[in-house]
């Protein structure tokens, strides 16, 4: 049965504008055999889509002639992603997906090829109503670029995006250059003309200028080669070839090229001759700065190796770099260049983070690029695929929980795609409101077991107030199951312990049926403590800077967060004080009701108990160098510095000045705020640690601590050693900012320092004495329970609440 057939004259029922809005978008297409597959979905708003049969899409046809138009047959397609993408609770729409076989032969008319473009709708169908509506490009994928294709001789498919939907164009007639091949003095291209096209010339006319360029052109019956000089070609910009007929006919040139051979010609003055295959099909000549082009992606242990052709770069040292799309962090690997102009790197998709673990690259979008060692972020050369590189992606590879996706976009631009651990039908807003409204409730009749469930920052990290609980429950041999909280498969607990995914199904059930819930940051909002079940907030920090309550701006209301934060610290029933200063500060910035627990930091129990020995073994970890002075570098973010989802990255610290005066014998161990995105430098100065999971470990290895206001200062206080305030905003964020909870400047055990210029020079001529009293009276107030046993006093506590069963 064909895939497509004509309608029969009957009359489109369609609803219009007058009818409910319908979206239908492409996702994938692809060549399946010499079929083209269309991967898509589409719904009417306001209509469900969870259960086979409630919608349904038709995609049409129309002919460039006016015709009557085609209809495609679809196969209805589970598709939780739709569900997901729509970012609704109210609707599933896991039964909208589709796929469209599209045949081209169906394309002909009366076995002839009709040049020009076949428009394609579609007809949603839900109830009793029809509405037609564009076939757009979804956000992402490969839908966005629809490869092109030769199906028969001469004659070109070609998808594409219109200005309003997905648009299919045969082009019969075409000259096909079918080899490309780089010679001593630019390039030979080869290929087939129409039969009636024979005996041109091949011309290069300059898109920017209409500069024509002939070509030498040798023909033998239909068969053409033509030399491409790049002594020819000496204007920069696109040079775009057509086969010029001897009676002024210009006939267009399309490439079925092998999937070999070099694409760049080096030219004298670092630029090269780039001969380029675009998503249509069309071969283009640029005269442009060279591009790294991948022509080979292999498999590896550690993810792939990326072969590929980089003229001009030979002698320079230049790395591989992946930047997230969202938050803009990077992470870098070596280049091997050669000096033919080519490169090889391995994308390693669990590289080692700071502390010498491996650790997934975060869910999203990573950016390739490749980039000279040390050169400024807009000089990354994005990675392009060679064309005998695009058929084999997109490849997909699984690393425990993970899953890594090396695909394509905008055609040619190769990226990976680090996937959620959850899946589609888990995470989106319909499945994730029934668990938390409906699940969560239920298992709450279960009985509580005897388990600890613990969380830092949303399943961030095993480290802070939390890791040392459990490390004090475990040492007890306590009868407890242990849970530990993973976001993205970022974390590898230590064995005894059980990973639990962050917003899964299994994560409400443990928030319902755990007899302690452990944490360092806020609970779900949605969370009800059970008699007999202990939520213990140890928070993250001594607070200098106002939070929650305190925080007197409009910003900290704006999205509810003082009604959830009410609603949350109700559920609490042990809430942790690190010292006697900060128990009033924390009651009354979360307006807790009840004596939070003065016991000290369990996370810093380690700093007051570490040996020489345990210090020695993080710094070489760390790679901090026999000798050197490590200096930890700690900035908290602005509020008044977002960036999208993030707050930008903002130094102020000179780091050439401060290598220049400091490189040769100390080492910058750079960690900002986990709000903050971002490209971090990373070198043999400066080490960026943003990504270790534990900043015990940093304070245990640094000599001395550079900080502005971050509560760091009241655990690095434990060790005794150094610390300078880089205290450029002062004013500002004492009094338009956050404010402190006391007088920072009177007791800062430390010099405030206003620019960068005077904390290099205090790092220089580093001398605590003129501080030691402060220090010292610093500690007293700040730090008075960190005898290391902290961990022991909250621990007893939650055992003495367990016991309450209140």
């Amino acid at each position: 049965m064909s895939r497509l057939s004509l309608f029969a004259g009957r009359q489109d029922r369609s609803r219009t504008a007058a009818g409910p809005a319908a979206r239908v978008g492409l996702r994938k297409a692809v060549w399946d055999g010499d079929v083209l597959s269309l991967l898509g979905d589409g719904r009417l708003e306001g209509h469900p889509g969870d259960r086979p049969g409630q919608t349904g899409v038709e995609l049409e046809l129309a002919p460039p002639s006016g015709q009557r138009p085609l209809k495609v047959r679809t196969f209805p397609r589970y598709l939780p992603e739709a569900t997901d993408d729509s970012a609704q609770e109210e609707l599933g729409l896991d039964w909208t997906g589709f796929t469209a076989l599209v045949d081209p032969q169906e394309l002909r008319q009366r076995g002839q090829w009709l040049p020009g473009t076949w428009k394609v709708t579609a007809l949603v169908t839900a109830d009793s109503q029809r509405v037609r509506t564009p076939v757009a490009a979804h956000w992402c994928g490969s839908a966005e670029y629809p490869p092109a294709r030769w199906v028969d001789e001469g004659v070109l498919l070609v998808p594409r995006f219109g200005s309003e939907t997905l648009q299919l164009t045969v082009l019969p007639g075409r000259a096909v250059a079918t080899g490309l091949e780089r010679t001593a003095d630019g390039f030979r291209v080869s290929g087939l003309a129409p039969a009636d096209a024979a005996g041109g010339t091949l011309v290069l006319r300059h898109r920017e200028s209409d500069t024509a360029l002939t070509c030498a052109t040798d023909w033998d019956g239909r068969a053409f080669t033509a030399r491409v000089t790049a002594a020819g070609c000496d204007l920069s910009g696109h040079w775009e070839p057509a086969l010029l007929h001897p009676d002024g006919r210009t006939v267009d040139l399309r490439t079925d090229l092998p999937p070999a051979g070099a694409r760049q010609f080096p030219l004298p003055d670092r630029q090269v001759l780039y001969a380029k295959q675009l998503s249509d099909l069309r071969l283009q000549f640029c005269v442009q700065d060279p591009e790294p082009v991948v022509d080979a992606l292999a498999p590896v242990p550690a993810g792939y190796r990326l072969t590929g052709e980089l003229p001009h770069h030979g002698g320079s040292a230049v790395e591989l770099v992946l930047r997230h799309s969202g938050d803009g962090r990077e992470r870098r690997r070596p280049v091997e260049l050669t000096a033919d102009g080519r490169f090889e790197t391995v994308l390693a998709l669990e590289p080692d983070a700071s502390d010498g673990r491996p650790r997934p690259l975060a869910k999203g979008v990573w950016e390739l690029s490749l980039r000279r060692v040390g050169a400024p972020e807009h000089e990354g050369l994005s990675l392009r695929l060679h064309p005998g590189a695009l058929a084999g992606l997109p490849l997909r590879a699984a690393r425990g929980p993970k899953t890594f996706l090396l695909e394509r976009r905008w055609h040619d631009t190769l990226i990976l795609d680090s996937t959620p651990v959850l899946s589609a039908a888990e995470r989106n807003a319909r499945r994730q409101l029934r668990l938390r409204t409906v699940d969560y409730p239920a298992a709450r009749r279960l009985p509580l077991r005897d388990a600890v469930l613990y969380d830092v920052f949303g399943g961030r990290s095993y480290s802070c107030n939390p890791r040392a609980v459990h490390e004090e429950l475990a040492a007890r041999g306590l009868p407890l199951e242990h849970l530990w909280v993973v976001e993205d498969g970022q974390e590898q607990p230590p064995p005894g312990t059980t990973a639990l995914r962050m917003w899964s199904p299994e994560w409400y059930e443990a928030l319902a049926t755990c007899r302690y819930l452990v944490g360092n940051t806020h609970f779900p909002d949605f969370l009800e403590r059970r008699a007999g079940q202990v939520v213990a907030q140890l928070w993250h920090g001594t607070p200098l800077k106002r939070i929650a309550r305190q925080v007197r701006t409009d910003w900290m209301a704006e999205d509810g967060y003082l009604d959830r934060l009410e609603h949350e610290v109700k559920q609490w029933n042990l809430l942790l004080s690190p010292s006697p200063f900060a128990t009033p500060v924390l009651a009354d910035s979360f307006d807790y009701r009840d004596e939070p627990l003065e016991a000290g930091y369990p996370r810093n129990d380690r700093l007051v108990r570490a040996d020489p020995a345990e210090r020695a073994a993080v710094r070489a970890r760390l790679g901090v160098p026999e000798g050197r002075t490590a200096v930890l570098y700690a900035p908290t973010w602005r509020d008044d510095q977002r960036d999208g989802d993030r707050y930008r990255l903002d130094l102020q610290l000179d780091v050439e000045a401060a290598r220049a005066a400091l490189g040769g014998d100390h080492v910058l161990l750079l960690r900002p705020h986990v709000h903050v995105g971002g490209r971090i430098p990373d070198d043999d100065f400066v080490r960026d640690v943003s990504d270790h999971p534990d900043v015990a470990d940093l304070m245990l290895a640094a000599d001395v601590l550079v900080t502005d206001y971050s509560s760091l200062m009241f655990d690095f206080a434990v060790t005794g050693r150094p610390m300078l305030f880089f205290t450029y905003d002062l004013e500002h964020y004492r009094s338009r900012l956050r404010g402190f909870t006391f007088d920072f400047e009177a007791h800062a055990p430390g010099p405030l320092l206003a620019d960068s210029a005077a904390v290099v020079a205090a790092l220089r001529d580093l001398d605590p004495a003129p501080y030691a009293e402060r220090y010292r009276a610093f500690r007293e107030r700040f730090c008075p329970l960190d005898d290391g046993r902290a961990a022991a006093r909250v621990v007893d506590r939650m055992l003495a609440l367990a016991e309450r069963r209140d």
